[in-house]
C-alpha cells in the first residue's frame, strides 16, 4: 500500500481525471507532485540505484536469505519499498499511458519475466540481479493484471470487481499450491548417507 500511495503522490496531481465523481480534492495535505510516470520512474530508478550503491560497499550480501543484521534489513527493506513503488509506477504507466491497456501491459511484463527465467540459465548473469529486476516486474504485473480483472469492460478490463477478482486469484493460488504439493510428493525421498 505504501508503494502505491507514494507512486500516486509522485506521478499524479489533484487534476480532475484522478478524482472520484463529485470530489474536489484528494484529501487533506499536499495533493501530489504530478511529475508524470517518466519523471517519477527516473527518480525512483535513481533512488533504487543509490540504495544499492550504499549497500554494495558494506560487504553485506544481496541474497535475501542471508541478510541477518539490522543494517542489512534496513537496506533490504529500503530497496523493497523503492522497488515496489517503482513497479507500481511502471505498472500504472503501462496500463494508463502506454497504449497497451491492462491486458497488453500484463502480457508484456509476463514476456519479460519469461526472458528473466531463461536468463537464469546464463552463468554470466547474476541471479541476484535477476531477482531484483523480477521483483520490480512482478509488482507491475500485479498492478496491470489486477486492473485488467477489476476495471470496467469499457476501460479494457473484465469487470469482475474486487470480489470476483479475488475469487479468480484465490482459485489460481489454490490450484498452483496443489500442483506444487503433488510435484513435491512425486519426488523420491533422499537416501540417508
Amino acid at each position: 500500500m505504501a508503494g502505491t500511495t507514494m507512486s500516486d503522490f509522485m506521478n499524479r496531481d489533484a487534476g480532475t481525471k484522478y478524482l472520484a465523481k463529485g470530489a474536489t480534492s484528494l484529501g487533506w495535505g499536499p495533493q501530489g507532485f504530478g511529475l508524470g510516470y517518466p519523471a517519477g520512474a527516473a527518480i525512483l530508478i535513481s533512488i533504487l540505484g543509490v540504495v544499492f550503491a550504499v549497500w554494495k560497499p558494506t560487504g553485506m550480501t544481496f541474497v535475501i536469505r542471508d541478510i541477518v543484521s539490522f543494517r542489512g534489513e534496513a537496506l533490504f527493506w529500503s530497496a523493497i519499498l523503492v522497488a515496489n513503488t517503482l513497479g507500481t509506477s511502471m505498472g500504472d504507466f503501462l496500463s494508463d499511458s502506454s497504449g497497451l491497456g491492462y491486458a497488453g501491459g500484463a502480457a508484456l511484463v509476463t514476456g519479460v519475466l519469461l526472458v528473466l527465467v531463461a536468463l537464469m540459465k546464463v552463468p554470466a548473469v547474476p541471479n541476484v540481479l535477476l531477482l531484483w529486476i523480477a521483483f520490480v516486474l512482478t509488482r507491475q504485473l500485479g498492478a496491470t493484471a489486477g486492473d485488467f480483472l477489476t476495471k470496467p469492460v469499457a476501460k479494457g478490463g473484465l469487470d469482475l470487481g474486487t470480489a470476483g477478482s479475488s475469487a479468480v486469484l484465490l482459485t489460481g493460488l489454490i490450484g498452483l499450491t496443489g500442483y506444487a504439493h503433488l510435484q513435491e510428493r512425486r519426488r523420491p525421498a533422499p537416501r540417508p548417507s
